[in-house]
């Protein structure tokens, strides 16, 4: 990542780094690197996540290649207002999972200047944009995308496909529920789905038409 020098020293300024991308592809190893070389500098540093996210520690943050380093779990953004003050960093573990509140929050932060560092996932399984980080994307000053490698193709990935039959945009899962996938790899994945669902269908009026014929 690149940080252009400033030229007016005197400007207190804070600023929103984003790091986003699919499942497995490293967003939240990239998060922690960044939080490291801040506490190393001395910094005073915070880092939340949402509550709901309790896949490998409630407390702790923890990457896959089990990195890991001690959160502040809250049940809404709003929550991170008073608890950043004073903070020089404040980082922001699955922003996806946040209310549309976090956009405020992560400006307001940055406006009176903190460096604001956001990971999370920038799609959901459907490969629609996921909750809140567009708009954190859309505002931040620096934006990173990481990607996996495709389990099927051994291509970059961006897309994290779930491989389980269960329709609920937040549901934590890890390599039983998800897979990254490449765009080729995803959009044959989904119409496979879609042709499962068909013929789910079809059994279905079939069935009912021999019932009703009975």
């Amino acid at each position: 990542m690149f940080l252009e020098n400033t030229v007016n020293h005197k400007e207190q300024f804070g600023w929103i780094e984003v790091i986003c991308g699919s499942m497995f592809s490293g967003k939240t190893e990239e998060l922690i690197r960044r939080l490291k070389r801040a506490k190393f500098a001395k910094q005073k540093v915070e880092i939340f996540k949402p509550m709901v996210d309790t896949r490998y520690h409630e407390e702790m943050v923890v990457s896959h290649d089990d990195n890991e380093i001690r959160s502040t779990p809250v049940p809404a953004a709003a929550n991170i207002r008073i608890l950043a003050d004073g903070c020089d960093v404040v980082a922001i573990d699955e922003a996806q999972f946040f209310d549309d509140e976090i956009i405020s929050v992560c400006n307001d932060l940055a406006n009176k200047g903190v460096r604001v560092i956001v990971a999370g996932l920038d799609m959901d399984f459907k490969g629609n944009p996921f909750g809140p980080m567009p708009a954190l994307m859309a505002t931040a000053e620096y934006v990173t995308k990481v990607h996996a490698v495709c389990t099927r193709t051994g291509n970059l990935a961006n897309y994290s496909f779930r491989k389980s039959n269960n329709d609920k945009l937040v549901m934590l899962g890890e390599t039983e529920e998800y897979e990254p996938l490449s765009r080729a790899a995803f959009y044959k994945a989904m119409l496979k789905e879609k042709i499962k669902d068909m013929d789910v269908d079809v059994e279905e009026i079939s069935q009912k038409k021999k019932n009703s014929n009975a």
